[in-house]
């Protein structure tokens, strides 16, 4: 088995208890994710399969969320799973107000990650350094918002807003909620998320745990193809003898004026990895199938 699993994470589990469980039901070593969740979010969580973790690097970044923020509430993690640090009812706050202040992240911004976070800083992770209460500074990083959309607004001592987000990779969306209290001083956390689009993965096809085993029950699950999810990149096709050449990590010189990486294939539809172009060169990157297709 090797592909992708475009899994609907539920609330409470950690990426990892995700890829544990899978490969106890798929009966597979080689299992891993794209895009770690946090235990409180939902949605979409790409998983690879097989060959095809292989593959993860090569996803495209872009992600987007559906996310409920309440004001006048800040705490430690800047969720609902942390301890408050401030509490302060702010009934008076207009959804006019919060708009102006959300049309300010849109575009490529300069973002703090919040401290508890997986982020890495002198080969520690934040989160660990947060538990043991040790203060470091967390650098700034720039990352980009590529829409912004109000869904609902709930008034009183502690509105929310629920709000569409579309960004790239690395945003979290934890810390716009932070940065959104700040800006309109009444403090801010993010109070629920659900990933909706992650890696070229949409929730509408995903499934749930119970839902995967269910099919696996009754054999009548399979992963999605490995190339599925990189149809972001360009692909190119190689007659049979080139294709056999760059399956054995030879290079193959096209004549294209194309540059960068693309996808490979025998023919129109037999995917065999991922390559680079370099001045009209085939290079292999990633062989993901290293026998070509008898015909």
């Amino acid at each position: 088995m090797q592909g992708f699993i475009n899994l609907d994470k539920q609330f409470g589990w950690t990426s990892h208890d995700c890829v544990a469980r899978l490969r106890k039901l798929l009966r597979l070593k080689r299992v891993g994710h794209a895009g770690t969740l946090d235990p409180a979010a939902t949605g979409v969580l790409p998983v690879a399969v097989g060959k095809a973790t292989r593959l993860l690097q090569y996803l495209p970044t872009d992600k987007a969320y559906q996310a409920t923020i309440r004001f006048g509430v800040q705490t430690t993690t800047d969720d609902l799973q942390g301890e408050v640090i401030s509490s302060q009812a702010c009934a008076g706050l207009s959804l006019s107000e919060v708009s102006d202040a959300l049309s300010t992240f849109r575009g490529k911004i300069e973002q703090i990650p919040p401290i508890y976070s997986a982020i890495q800083v002198e080969g520690k992770r934040l989160y660990d350094l947060a538990r043991k209460g040790e203060t470091i500074e967390v650098p700034a990083r720039t990352v980009e918002i590529f829409s912004t959309e109000v869904l609902a607004w709930r008034e009183g001592d502690f509105p929310e807003l629920d709000v569409a987000i579309a960004c790239g990779g690395g945003t979290y969306i934890r810390a716009i909620a932070r940065d959104l209290g700040v800006i309109l001083n009444t403090g801010g956390t993010l109070a629920a998320l659900r990933r909706t689009h992650s890696s070229g993965f949409n929730l509408t096809d995903s499934l749930t745990l119970a839902e995967l085993e269910t099919q696996l029950q009754a054999g009548e699950f399979q992963p999605t193809p490995a190339d599925a999810a990189l149809q972001h990149l360009p692909s190119v096709s190689l007659p049979d003898i080139s294709a056999k050449k760059w399956c054995q990590g030879q290079r193959v010189d096209l004549g294209l004026e194309i540059a960068g990486k693309v996808r490979v294939y025998q023919g129109e539809s037999y995917f065999l990895g991922i390559g680079e172009l370099q001045e009209g060169v085939l290079i292999p990157q990633m062989v993901f199938e290293t026998d070509v297709m008898d015909k």
